[in-house]
């Protein structure tokens, strides 16, 4: 593991309350991986947000598919840029489900946080993979909810 994804860990375990009910075993470390993504984003770092997805990964935003972590890591670098500089990612885990021994779903509701709004805006689906003993993202994807 590299020094940043070793500080991201750190950033990831120091919000405990983040694990909600999945704070142990087999759930709470396929959690990491969604909390290091925005550990990240809330670092407004590109890089590293996009380092927490496999090579192909996939991340939907609105309408906008991106199909590998380089076009992930293009879009939140000009999204940081604009109009997510300052934004922070929240989100509350509402469901795990452990597929096989190296792939999950985690299911969220969340947003995109500034200056303490904690409005819950979507719903979150990550496909989690496990890769040479590191849970990574495979896919992300947000729908909209009505509050």
């Amino acid at each position: 593991m590299t020094n940043k994804a070793a500080m991201l860990v750190k950033g990831a375990k120091e919000w405990a309350a983040n694990y909600g009910d999945f704070p142990n075993g087999s759930e709470g470390a396929v959690l990491t991986a969604p909390l290091r993504v925005r550990a990240a984003w809330g670092a407004n770092d590109a890089d590293a947000f996009a380092d927490m997805f496999i090579d192909n990964g996939s991340a939907l935003f609105g309408d906008r598919q991106l199909i590998s972590r380089e076009e992930i890591r293009q879009y939140m670098a000009e999204a940081f840029a604009a109009g997510w500089k300052g934004t922070r990612l929240i989100e509350e885990p509402r469901e795990i489900k452990l597929l096989t021994e190296t792939s999950a779903v985690v299911i969220a509701d969340g947003g995109v946080a500034r200056d303490g709004d904690e409005n819950f805006t979507f719903r979150t689906v990550w496909v989690v993979v496990k890769r040479d003993g590191d849970w990574r993202i495979a896919s992300y994807q947000t729908s909209p909810v009505k509050n």
